[in-house]
C-alpha cells in the first residue's frame, strides 16, 4: 500500500502549551501506524505557525486526522488547525542545499529574484532563517532540488545583478562539526599591509609600492617581490617591529569573528605573506594558536634585508592550510579560507569553502563566494551562525 502523508498546520496567536496539545492529539494516531516525518515552527511577533508532517502505510483518511485533532482543545483563542493531504512535488526527489545570502539591506525585490531563481531551477525552499538584521541583513534557506548545478548557476547570476553576497553549500551535520577557519592577515584580518608600514619607517615607501605594483601586474612573482622589498628594509632597528605592531588596525568584526569561533569550538588560524615577528604578539593577544608567516633575518638588533627559510607565497599558503587541517584533525571539506589577494587563490581553491573578502574580480572568480561588506565577522553567517548566537556571551 502506498504511503499517505498529511500536513497538519496550527496557526494563530502563540500561547503556552499549544505544542503539547497538538502532539498529544497526534499520539492518538500512533496506534494506527502513523509516524511523524517532519516538524517546523516559526513565531514572528507573537504569531505562530506550527507544521507537522505525518505519514502512514495503513488506510488513513483526512477525516481520521481531523478527528484526532478534535480530541484536544487546540482550536481556541484565535488558534486554527488545518489538515491537508500532501502531494509530492518534483523537487521532493532532490537533495538539500543551504543557500546563504547577505547585503547591507535586503528588500522584497531581491528576495523575489532569489526565489524566482529557485523556481527556474525546479527546486523548492523548505525553510527560511533570518540569521541577522544588523550590521548586515542575512538569510539562510534550505532548498531541495534535483539539479544542483542549475540551481547554483541561477543563484550566482542573481547575486551578481542583485547586489547580494551569496554562498551555496551542501546541507548536513558537518555544518556544526569542528571547522578550521584560515584567514589571510594583510587587508583581511588587518586593515593594513605590514610591509608598507615598515617601508614608511625605513623611508622607502615609494620604492616598496613600485615593486608591489610590478607583482600585482604579474611582471614578477610574489617571492621575488618580497625579497626585493625586504632588501630595502636592511638596517632598520629591530625595535621598529614593535612600533609597527602597535599601529596595526584589525578589520571591523575581526575580534568578534575569532572570539565567536573559539567559543563555539571552531579553530581560527592565520596564514600570511607578512612577517611572524610583527604578527606573533597579536596572535598571542587574540589566542590564535596557528600562524604561518615569513621570518625576517635579524643580526645585532637590525634587519639584514633577508628572509629566513622558505617563503610563504601563494603555494605556501595552501600548504599551510593543509598542514593546519591535519594538525587540527579536520578534513579539507571542513576548512574555510578567507583572503583578498592573488596569493590567496590556491588557499581559497583548496579549502572546503573559499571566501574572497573585498577582493578583486580575479580572486572572486577562484572563490566559492565573496563578501563585499566591510565586516569580517560576516564569515560566521556562512557557517550558519546567527547574530543571536554571536552576541550570546
Amino acid at each position: 500500500m502506498p504511503t499517505s502523508t498529511f500536513l497538519v498546520t496550527v496557526s494563530g496567536p502563540d500561547r503556552i502549551g499549544v505544542g503539547a496539545e497538538l502532539f498529544a492529539a497526534l499520539s492518538v494516531l500512533s496506534a494506527q501506524g502513523t509516524h511523524i516525518t517532519d516538524v517546523a515552527q516559526i513565531t514572528i511577533k507573537g504569531a505562530l505557525v506550527l507544521c507537522v508532517e505525518v505519514s502512514t502505510e495503513k488506510s488513513l483518511s483526512l477525516a481520521d486526522v481531523e478527528s484526532a485533532l478534535s480530541t484536544r482543545d487546540i482550536v481556541r483563542d484565535g488558534v486554527s488547525a488545518t489538515v491537508e493531504k500532501v502531494v509530492p512535488s518534483d523537487a521532493s526527489d532532490g537533495r538539500r542545499l543551504l543557500v546563504t545570502f547577505l547585503a547591507s539591506r535586503i528588500g522584497a525585490s531581491q528576495l523575489e529574484d532569489v526565489f524566482a531563481a529557485i523556481a527556474r531551477s525546479r527546486a523548492s525552499c523548505e525553510r527560511i532563517v533570518h540569521l541577522a538584521s544588523y550590521p548586515v541583513d542575512c538569510y539562510e534557506l534550505v532548498v531541495r532540488g534535483a539539479d544542483h548545478d542549475l540551481l547554483r548557476e541561477e543563484l550566482v547570476a542573481v547575486a551578481s545583478t542583485s547586489g547580494l553576497d551569496l554562498a551555496v553549500q551542501r546541507a548536513g551535520l558537518h555544518r556544526r562539526s569542528k571547522h578550521l577557519v584560515v584567514m589571510d592577515a594583510d587587508s583581511t584580518l588587518l586593515q593594513d599591509e605590514v610591509i608598507d608600514l615598515l617601508a614608511v619607517e625605513c623611508g622607502c615607501a615609494a620604492e616598496v609600492s613600485a615593486i608591489t605594483e610590478l607583482a600585482m601586474a604579474g611582471e614578477i612573482d610574489f617571492a621575488e617581490a618580497l625579497r626585493r622589498r625586504v632588501t630595502l628594509l636592511a638596517g632598520l632597528p629591530e625595535s621598529v617591529l614593535e612600533d609597527v605592531r602597535s599601529k596595526l588596525r584589525l578589520t571591523p568584526g575581526a575580534r568578534t569573528l575569532i572570539r565567536t569561533l573559539q567559543r563555539l569550538g571552531y579553530v581560527p588560524a592565520v596564514v600570511s605573506g607578512g612577517f611572524a615577528e610583527v604578527l606573533e604578539p597579536l596572535m598571542t593577544e587574540l589566542k590564535v594558536d596557528y600562524l604561518a608567516a615569513n621570518r625576517l633575518e635579524i643580526v645585532d638588533g637590525k634587519l639584514t634585508g633577508f628572509v629566513l627559510g622558505e617563503i610563504v607565497d601563494r603555494a605556501g599558503k595552501a600548504t599551510a592550510l593543509r598542514r593546519f587541517a591535519e594538525e587540527v584533525g579536520v578534513p579539507l571539506e571542513q576548512t574555510v579560507a578567507v583572503g583578498d589577494g592573488a596569493n590567496d587563490i590556491d588557499m581559497l581553491s583548496a579549502a572546503g569553502l573559499g571566501i574572497a573578502f573585498n577582493a578583486k574580480p580575479v580572486v572572486q572568480a577562484h572563490a566559492d563566494t565573496a563578501l563585499t561588506v566591510p565586516y569580517l565577522d560576516a564569515v560566521l553567517y556562512f557557517l550558519g551562525i546567527s547574530r543571536e548566537e554571536i552576541e550570546a556571551e
